[in-house]
């Protein structure tokens, strides 16, 4: 039974050294393509990375594009209104003149010349009630 029992503790003891091998390559496979993941998933990160600061700057970019458009816009909403003042004025001022010119009119509304000598007072009159 000795020889038997020899064979027997050999053959168990080979089984472990071959499961332990075994067990020692599914490890090393196991770690390896956990390193590999790893390794992929910072260069992946890194890429990300790039990428945001990349669309960082782009967007700061944008923002400035619009603040300076706000900036223009705000600028023709002023000169419009400046314009619609000054319009608003020069409207005012017509119509004081088409008053004078009426009021000049009428002083001078049945005169009558045939001639140029005769017309001058008229005319005279009309200028000064325009000034």
């Amino acid at each position: 039974m000795s020889a038997l029992g020899a064979l027997a503790a050999g053959a168990v003891s080979g089984i472990w050294k071959v499961a332990a091998v075994l067990l020692a390559a599914a490890l090393l496979v196991v770690a390896s393509s956990a390193g590999t993941s790893w390794w992929l998933a910072a260069g992946d990160r890194d890429a990300a990375r790039a990428a945001l600061v990349q669309e960082q700057g782009v967007s700061a970019a944008l923002r400035a594009s619009i603040s300076e458009q706000n900036r223009a816009i705000d600028g023709m909403a002023a000169a419009t209104l400046a314009a619609q003042e000054r319009g608003a004025a020069a409207q005012a001022a017509v119509a004081a003149k088409g008053k004078k010119y009426d009021a000049a009119l009428a002083q001078i509304a049945g005169a009558r010349a045939a001639t140029c000598d005769e017309a001058m007072p008229a005319v005279r009159q009309m200028l000064e009630g325009l000034r």
